[in-house]
């Protein structure tokens, strides 16, 4: 082992690279991580879901108080107003608080941070900052970033991207998105809620590709409600500047007359796409597929022994909690034990309001596979939410016809993020819509709902 400088070495410190150096290093293995960034956490803690659910909380609080929404519990909020410095404040001590929680755990756990870009030069180096790493494992743990759409140049200041859409000085009078996906929608739900105009442009016919059909068609009519401008089926061809502003033309996606839309801001968010450009591959022996990913087996090593992948770099949901588990199965892997993920049981969050939660398949894809069970439960029809003034959305529980085994679930309403836990949990341990119908559910809360929507795959809800 003197041969090597350590035994795992993992280039990037996101979600996945993080959690694959700690987990190997708790296996007894000397481990290090490469990171370019002044800190440690991937885009996810320093400019994604972290600093975006900081300010989608923030928002949500400042148009409760300053719509009047609370009026109707008895609280009347007079004259408030928006402080944008200190909301952008509060979402920078959350991501110093969270990135340095991470340097910390390093350190505990003896993780050696190399700091810089590490690029191959063999089978088994790599080298960071002018200098060379010998390693018996290497893991690419470099994530994704945002992909460019032809013919709109993102400057950061009135054509944006997810990042610098986090740190707009002033909420744009006008603000149009293109793509209808969750991080368009999560941070257009954001400077809706602090006063801009917002409008989506998708491509496709309906918003969340990906998602359950019946799910993509109430959230586009929950926030058309809440004041989307929502154009599917349209595509953008420019963007040109005008003043401070810029003129978007679009056009049918199926082909007609274009149109044109003036913005103070445009925020480009039509999806993400592997970073592994610079890294050397070919030095290591590696090649890409058609979609910029690295292929693994199911144990996450690729076609080249000692060399292993995970996350956004790899096939599959480009989403941090997958990236976490599998680099705690990768690490497992290398460490001698058997790491494992099912990669049928993946949860999806839209953290809007309502948010919106699947995991499984949709009604679409399970009854392309064979028949199908559907149970629904509106949240209108829940204690917990009616309480609260809350009853937008509903359940849905999709089951295997003959077997009663969960195929899916998918939710619409406030707490949907938390309430897929369960869905997935019992999706992992195989079980039926009986078995969650038969599960007693605490009263009152939104989870009941779960409960119901299962009762209804068998046509036997209460409150309904």
């Amino acid at each position: 082992m003197a041969d090597y400088d350590y035994d795992v070495l993992v280039i990037g410190a996101g979600p996945g690279g993080y959690v694959a150096a700690i987990r190997a290093a708790q296996l007894g293995l000397r481990t290090a991580c490469a990171e370019s960034r002044e800190t440690l956490g991937g885009t996810c803690l320093n400019v994604g879901c972290i600093p975006s659910k900081a300010l989608l909380h923030a928002s949500h609080l400042f148009e409760e108080a300053h719509s009047g929404a609370l009026a109707k519990f008895g609280v009347k909020v007079d004259g408030a107003s928006l402080d944008l410095d200190a909301m952008h404040g509060s979402r920078k001590d959350a991501v110093k608080g969270l990135t340095g929680g991470i340097e910390f755990l390093f350190k505990k756990n003896k993780v050696d941070w190399l700091k810089g870009l590490a690029t191959f030069t063999g089978k088994d180096t790599v080298e960071v900052a002018g200098k060379s790493y010998r390693a018996k494992n290497i893991i690419i743990a470099t994530g994704s970033s945002v992909t460019p759409l032809p013919g709109v140049e993102i400057d950061h200041k009135a054509i944006v991207d997810s990042t610098s859409a986090l740190e707009l000085p002033k909420v744009p009078g006008h603000l149009v998105v293109i793509g209808g996906g969750v991080i368009g929608l999560e941070l257009g739900s954001v400077w809706r809620r602090l006063g801009a105009q917002v409008t989506v442009v998708e491509y496709l016919d309906q918003i969340l590709p990906g998602m359950d059909g019946e799910v993509r068609k109430e959230a586009g009519r929950i926030f058309k409600k809440q004041g989307f401008d929502i154009r599917t089926g349209t595509k953008v061809t420019k963007a040109e500047k005008k003043g401070e502003g810029v003129v978007l033309t679009v056009e049918p996606a199926k082909g007609g007359e274009a149109q044109t839309i003036e913005a103070d801001t445009v925020l480009v968010a039509i999806g993400r796409r592997p970073n592994t450009d610079g890294l050397g591959l070919d030095k290591a022996g590696l090649a890409v597929n058609g979609r910029g990913q690295i292929e693994t087996d199911h144990r996450f090593q690729t076609a080249v022994p000692g060399i292993w992948a995970i996350g956004d770099v790899v096939p599959g949901p480009m989403l941090a909690h997958k990236a976490e588990d599998e680099g705690i199965a990768v690490a497992e892997n290398i460490g001698g034990l058997t790491g494992i993920v099912n990669h049928d049981v993946i949860p999806s969050v839209v953290y809007t309001m309502p948010e919106i939660a699947g995991v499984g398949l949709t009604e679409e894809a399970a009854r392309e596979k064979g028949e199908v069970k559907v149970g629904k439960f509106p949240m209108a029809g829940n204690s917990r939410a009616k309480t609260i003034h809350d009853t937008a959305g509903f359940v849905k529980v999709i089951a295997d016809a003959e077997t009663d085994r969960v195929l899916g679930v998918w939710i619409i309403t406030s707490v949907a993020g938390t309430m897929i836990a369960q869905a997935a949990q019992a999706m992992e341990f195989g079980a039926t819509s009986e078995d969650i119908a038969y599960t007693c559910h605490a009263h009152p809360t939104h989870s009941e709902a779960i409960k119901e929507a299962a009762m209804a795959v068998t046509g036997k809800p209460i409150h309904i």
